[in-house]
């Protein structure tokens, strides 16, 4: 093993050893080599690193580390100076297109499949950004905004009708509006009563800041850098997906330990490339994105999409915010990862752009993903798993403050959430199927509804491989030992989940009421079908799934699904609270006396109903039993537990530390 290092007293005409180190980390990762570590001393290092080599394995990687005890920022961004003041608070600066390269971040737009307009004609934002000391800058669409900036009001979300997160009320005074023509880009600014000259004053240069330009670079570690201010474009599941850090389809990458800020949409990338398809839908218009999209996860198998060349990466105890997208997005090239004990917040709150790809964690095709022990707030949505949720496990997560918690679209499952804290006024939506929620604290509202327009595929147990694929029939659900405080467990003043929306009205609730109506077994579906006779798909396909339902508690006004067996309901609310303070999470919760009447069995692999349409069943990656004896907490039990996802609550009043 070779070490490098890397020092801003550096020069890259040297060895790179430690009384002659490199100037830039990306010198460096042109010579590292599969075993090789790369040490970066303290400092500032405005770069796009772009790994030249691949690691072999878990035990030949190559590493990049920042130096035990020293800050080290690596940033896709520009320090400018030279501002010229031009009238009131508003300041400009030229500067050459030759700064830029080939990727002038103020041509380039947020832009691709999947972007939701209201008209054809609205205008598209830069993917170019101002920073006054590290605090992103708003976008105006023509200079006059700079000193008379219109009013913004409350955005509603586009799909639910909800009014969301209030935009950032410094946005009137921090705006900023480019021109460019074939020489220069011309920049103004609103800066307020703050000096661009000797304030810190940044501005997006580069598209991203750790990211290989070719794929196939596998078992490379990023650990303990700060990673920010980077370029990078709209990332939907039928695009290439350019992150602010990624793999770019590959295998074994580890992300640890770093703080990932200010991407411009994603920060940590491990999805698609393009070759299998980018923004197709938005340049032909010749079929829809969801046929595209269908098509790229076919495209992608023929060039090696499995477990043996894609994905198995390890995003780890990273904390990641103020991003316009996402934190962590990925098709594909997610398969067979572990996302955990990353804090993750203010993703998707400026608005300056909306679309259906945005959330704290966004992947589609989450094979065998296992998402755990993540605190996700104050974002747009938490976690939505689009597309081939299978074998996907979500546990021992903390969300709360976002518009909405969790969201599964057109999967067909075997997939788990088990041990979570789910505190957001919309906790769980789901347009899927196959699905085992257990031991979940509840302290929003559930919607349900099935997706008989879109066919999306499922596949051979813990493979890529392609077995087949089907539409959402809904339900074929199983709920076991969870908590549902209902409209009446929340603390303090709350707000009404889905407002007024046509599209959502009476379809949301608080509990599993949603659930009436269906079977509440395998026979009892069977049954129906039976019933339905003689046919094929015209005997099936208004038939409702079995729902599995038992043992659940419902607090404050939460309703039972009417089959349930062992439900334990009490109108008495639940106090229900997630405090936050910096990086810590408390959960306080009274709990009724009825409470202590609840004993839950422990569930697994063989107590939990294989889901029907993907005949699998609810197992570990390595296809081994699941058992879910582990709560929020990381306490085991031997036996049965109560309800909820933490082991020792009690009747009366909990308070919890749980991040």
């Amino acid at each position: 093993m070779t070490q490098y290092h890397v020092a801003k007293s550096g020069s890259d005409v040297q060895i790179g050893s430690a009384d002659q180190p490199f100037l830039t980390i990306n010198r460096a990762a042109q010579v590292a080599q599969a075993g090789d570590e790369v040490v970066v001393h303290a400092g500032v290092y405005r770069e796009w690193v772009k790994p030249a080599n691949t690691g072999l394995s878990d035990q030949r990687r190559i590493t990049f580390i920042a130096a035990p005890g020293e800050a080290v920022a690596i940033k896709g961004s520009e320090r400018i100076t030279g501002w010229v003041h031009q009238y009131d608070a508003v300041w400009r600066v030229s500067l050459p297109n030759v700064m830029f390269g080939d990727f002038n971040p103020y041509v380039r737009t947020v832009e691709g499949d999947w972007l939701v307009q209201e008209t054809s004609n609205e205008p598209l934002k830069h993917l170019g950004e101002v920073y006054l000391d590290g605090k992103s800058f708003y976008e105006a669409l023509d200079l006059a905004e700079l000193t008379d900036p219109p009013r913004r009001t409350e955005v509603t979300d586009h799909w639910t009708g909800v009014p969301q997160m209030v935009a950032d009320p410094e946005q009137t005074q921090r705006l900023w509006y480019s021109q460019v023509d074939d020489e220069q880009t011309t920049i103004w600014a609103n800066f307020g009563s703050a000096d661009p000259n000797t304030e810190l004053v940044e501005i997006n240069v580069r598209r991203s800041v750790f990211y290989p330009i070719v794929t196939g670079r596998d078992y490379i570690t990023v650990q303990g850098f700060e990673l920010a201010q980077a370029a990078c474009p709209w990332t939907p599941p039928t695009a290439d997906q350019p992150g602010l850090i990624g793999p770019n389809w590959a295998k074994g990458w580890v992300i640890a330990d770093n703080v990932i800020h200010d991407a411009k949409c994603s920060a940590i990338s491990i999805g698609k490339e393009a070759s299998t398809g980018d923004n197709y839908f938005s340049r032909r218009r010749d079929k829809p994105g969801y046929q595209y999209q269908l098509e790229a996860v076919f495209a992608a198998r023929a060039i090696g999409w499995s477990k043996e060349l894609i994905g198995s990466h390890v995003i780890r105890g990273n904390t990641i915010y103020d991003c316009g997208q996402n934190a962590i997005v990925g098709h594909l090239g997610c398969v067979f990862s572990t996302i955990s004990d990353n804090h993750i917040y203010n993703i998707a709150l400026k608005r300056e752009f909306f679309g259906h790809e945005i959330a704290g964690i966004k992947l589609h095709a989450a094979i065998d993903v296992e998402i755990r022990h993540n605190l996700i707030h104050d974002c747009s949505l938490g976690i939505w798993l689009d597309w081939q949720a299978q074998g996907t496990r979500v546990w021992r997560n903390v969300l709360c403050s976002n518009s909405r918690d969790l969201f599964v679209e057109v999967s067909h499952g075997p997939y788990l959430v088990d041990h979570n804290v789910l505190a957001s006024p919309a906790a769980i939506e789901l347009f899927s199927q196959g699905g085992a929620f257990v031991g979940n604290l509840i302290g929003g509202t559930l919607y349900k509804a099935d997706v008989m327009d879109r066919a999306t595929p499922y596949h051979r147990p813990h493979s890529t491989e392609v077995a087949g694929y089907a539409v959402v029939y809904g339900a074929d659900d199983r709920w076991v030992g969870n908590i549902f405080a209902g409209p009446g467990g929340r603390a303090g003043p709350g707000r009404q989940a889905y407002g007024s929306s046509a599209r959502w009205a009476g379809r949301a609730a608080y509990g599993t009421a949603v659930y009436d109506g269906h079977p509440d077994s395998f026979a009892a579906y069977l049954a129906s079908v039976e019933a339905a006779l003689p046919g094929d798909l015209e005997a099936v396909i208004g038939l409702k799934q079995a729902a599995y339902l038992r043992r659940n508690l419902y607090l404050g006004g939460a309703v039972a699904y009417q089959r349930e067996n062992g439900a334990v309901v009490s109108q008495v609310g639940a106090a229900l609270a997630v405090k936050l303070s910096g990086d810590q999470a408390e959960l306080v919760i009274d709990l009724p006396p009825e409470f202590a009447s609840l004993a839950v069995p422990l569930e697994t692999s063989a107590t939990l109903e294989p889901v029907r349409l993907v005949g699998a069943a609810f197992e570990a990656p390595d296809g081994g039993p699941v058992v879910l004896d582990t709560d929020l907490l990381g306490q085991q039990a031997a036996g049965q537990t109560n309800a909820g996802p933490v082991f020792g609550l009690r009747p009366g009043a909990n308070s919890v530390q749980l991040w």
